[in-house]
């Protein structure tokens, strides 16, 4: 028998989650409608957008939901991937940019006092 990493996301969790906390989980239902309403940037858009951001966050909920919604929303499966290559690239970017940090560490470590 094979076990879910993640569980299967069910009505009858989210009514549990619902129950044990109402009030923010009605304010945060609102808040997502109005960011994914249409705006400035186009309901598709903005999916694609979470999807490349469900990638960087690994969040295999918000993958799967996401996708859904940006297929609903029009996006091609080639819009879709090329969306998840953005966030690859943009995680990737982030610690190749952080190196400099470690760069200024080593020059640290071999130059205590700041003499260069």
């Amino acid at each position: 028998m094979t076990q879910l990493l993640y569980p299967e996301s069910t009505a009858a969790l989210a009514r549990k989650r619902r129950e044990l906390a109402p009030e923010p989980s009605q304010a945060f239902k609102a808040f997502s409608a109005a960011v994914f309403a249409e705006g400035a940037l186009p309901a598709q858009t903005k999916q694609l957008i979470a999807v490349a951001v469900a990638h960087v966050t690994q969040c295999p909920y918000c993958i799967k939901g996401h996708t859904a919604e940006a297929l609903k929303h029009g996006a091609s499966e080639q819009q879709i991937m090329e969306a998840i290559w953005v966030a690859a690239e943009m995680r990737a970017g982030g610690a190749y940019a952080h190196s400099a940090l470690a760069l200024d560490a080593m020059q640290q470590h071999a130059h205590p006092g700041g003499g260069a």
